[in-house]
Formats: structure tokens, sequence, C-alpha cells
């Protein structure tokens, strides 16, 4: 287990990343990447360690980077501050700085990106804006309505869109531009990222997880679709990773 913090030029600012990584490895031998942005809610990227077993799929042969989000927590770059292009620090300067540190295989058969909550949300959008960087993504109890929210500025802002997406200027393009719905929509399912969703009986994000996993049939996209028992915590989250990951091995190839 490793922790890294480099210097993000997208955001101004140095940012840490947390990387499990094979106590092993092959000389001369490179390894698939899988990223795994956190939720919301007081996340940060820790949480993959602190409340899930994924790390022993690092002995599957896979590096797997949880990396640090901007705050407030979006994955998209800001409408309002420069200092925060949360999607250019993701794509650009985390993933070099990955692939300069680590025995990181590249390319996007090497790549999958697993997102829970808003981190969920950030992997569907991110992997619909860039197919070419991704050949997995998974979504565990996705956020994937927020820009469809109404803005709020009460103290609850769980059910609402950051105002990233709201705020003048260009906050209702930024809704337009990062909205899974119409990403899907205008996407090449060809092209597209294998998704794998699934979202709890329980939670609130359900109906909306559904009506994705409905366009992404009718539209014949490459996806998996579970609804399964429990709500929107770890608890749940920790049981259903392993069916995910034993999808992402399978389409990076990764061997143990």
């Amino acid at each position: 287990m490793q922790d890294v913090t480099f210097r993000s030029a997208a955001l101004q600012r140095d940012m840490p990343y947390r990387v499990p990584v094979p106590a092993f490895v092959p000389p001369g031998a490179k390894l698939p990447v899988v990223y795994l942005p956190h939720g919301g809610g007081g996340g940060n990227f820790h949480d993959w360690s602190n409340y899930s077993e994924v790390a022993h799929f690092a002995e599957q042969g896979l590096i797997l980077v949880r990396p640090e989000a901007t705050s407030p927590i979006t994955y998209r770059n800001s409408a309002e501050r420069p200092e925060g292009r949360c999607e250019d620090y993701i794509e650009n300067d985390l993933m070099a700085d990955v692939e300069t540190r680590f025995r990181a295989a590249i390319g996007r058969q090497n790549r999958a990106i697993v997102g829970v909550s808003m981190g969920g949300f950030g992997a569907v959008q991110l992997a619909l804006r860039h197919p070419e960087l991704f050949a997995f993504v998974g979504g565990l109890s996705s956020a994937i309505d927020v820009p469809r929210r109404p803005f709020s500025n009460q103290a609850n802002r769980t059910t609402a869109t950051p105002s990233v997406y709201c705020s003048d200027p260009g906050g209702r393009a930024t809704q337009r531009d990062n909205d899974p719905f119409l990403l899907a929509r205008a996407a090449d399912p060809s092209k597209t990222p294998c998704l794998f969703l699934t979202c709890g009986e329980q939670e609130g994000m359900l109906p909306a997880n559904r009506r994705l996993a409905e366009l992404l049939q009718n539209r014949q996209f490459k996806y998996e679709f579970h609804a399964v028992p429990g709500g929107h915590d770890w608890s749940r989250w920790t049981a259903r990773p392993d069916s995910c990951f034993h999808s992402v091995l399978a389409h990076l190839g990764a061997k143990p």
C-alpha cells in the first residue's frame, strides 16, 4: 500500500492518492489500472481502504488507484473556478502520474474506473465523455441524476445539484454536458466501455439507475445492471465489489 502526493497542474495544488499494488510483479511486466473515485458526504481517498476489502484484487494483477476528489465533489471541470478542473486533473494529471510512477500498462484496454455514489456518477460520466480512456466502468449506487436535480442553497445538499453545475457563467451548459442520460443518448454503443451498474432496492437512487439501464438496453450498449437488497452505505457496497471486480478482471485480462 503506497500513499502518493503529486502536483496537479489542473487544480494548481498538491493532491494525494493511495495505491495497493501486488507484492511481486515479474520483471518487465506492466499491469492494468483501476481508478476508484470515492463518494461525497465527507468521503476521501482513504474510503476504499477503510471500508472495503477490494485491495486483495491487487493480487490478481491490478494497480488500484484511489484518488482524492475536489470539493465540492463533482468529478467535472468547474464552471466557476479555474483551479477546480477535476476532470482535467483525473484524465491528464492523475493518469500521467500513475503511468509514470508505477509499472502501469497504458492504453484504453488496460484501464477501468469504478466509483461509489458520487464517485459512481463521476466514473460513468467520465467514461461516457471519454470512451477512448477506459475499457470498463463500474457505478455502485451512482448518483446518476445529479445534473438533473434542482439546485438548493439549503444546508442539505445531498439531494441537490452542486453549484458547479448551476452557477453562471456556464452552469446550465455544464449540466447538459455532464448528464449521463444525454451522454448515453449521444454515444456510439460500439465505442463505449462496458458499463456495470448496481443499486440497492432501498435507495432513492434506484429509479434513476433503472432508467439509465433501460436506456443502455434500448441502445444496445454492453452493460450489466443489478438491483440488490440494501441501502446507500458501505455495508452493501462491500458485498458487491466482488462481482464488479470479476468483470473488471475479465475485461482487462489481468492475471495473478
